[in-house]
């Protein structure tokens, strides 16, 4: 499922036209990437949780020429399903 499809879904399911549901994606997930740029966590009851993690500096390995690299430290958006969504994924 792409962007276009949920939004379709969301507008068939809230009966709401594909502009407005649309407009609340958005509205979802700019707020989340908001509280995450935070260094926050987004917890959703029966869905999951949202949390940033910090990666620490490393070296690594060019796979083309075999040399070392130096791999900064980064931080990356992590999510963990929740047991409703987890349990319904694997029914």
């Amino acid at each position: 499922m792409n962007h276009s499809d949920l939004i379709a879904q969301i507008a068939e399911a809230g009966g709401i036209s594909k502009a407005d549901a649309k407009k609340n994606l958005e509205l979802v997930v700019d707020t989340i990437s908001g509280v995450l740029a935070k260094g926050e966590e987004v917890r959703i009851q029966n869905l999951g949780t949202f949390k940033v993690k910090q990666n620490e500096a490393k070296e690594g390995r060019n796979p083309s020429t075999g040399a070392a690299i130096q791999i900064p430290a980064k931080k990356v958006a992590k999510f963990q399903a929740a047991k409703p969504l987890a349990d319904k994924v694997n029914a």
